[in-house]
């Protein structure tokens, strides 16, 4: 079982930042995505990382503004959010995956953070 620690949820202005961090425990490392969800709205891929942290993919509405990075001396994988926008409101939540490719489906994550409100205000 792997435990997906997330942090950095909060409130903001357009225009503003913040960063969320998700801290998996054990030392293994896992491809890893982070998610959201707004009411009344499926969830959907944000961003997401390989292993090495070579290779990154990014919903479209989040390009340019988001980035996913790894820390691997802290083993944790962070999302960097700038200039964010009302829409971007949701709860995000981070996922683990044990397979070798970077998906975007959130069915092929097997692990999942318990989630952390952003809101944005306009």
């Amino acid at each position: 079982q792997v435990r997906l620690a997330e942090s950095g949820g909060g409130s903001v202005q357009a225009g503003g930042s913040l960063r969320l961090s998700c801290a998996p425990s054990g030392r293994t490392t896992y491809n890893m995505g982070w998610f959201r969800q707004a009411p009344g709205k499926e969830r959907e891929v944000v961003a997401a990382i390989t292993r090495s942290g070579k290779t990154t993919i990014y919903a479209d509405s989040v390009k340019g503004r988001f980035t996913i990075s790894r820390d691997t001396a802290k083993n944790t994988v962070d999302l960097q959010m700038n200039s964010l926008k009302p829409e971007d409101t949701a709860v995000y939540y981070c996922a683990a995956d044990l397979s070798t490719l970077l998906h975007r489906s959130s069915g092929a994550y097997d692990y999942w953070g318990q989630g952390t409100q952003v809101t944005v205000s306009s």
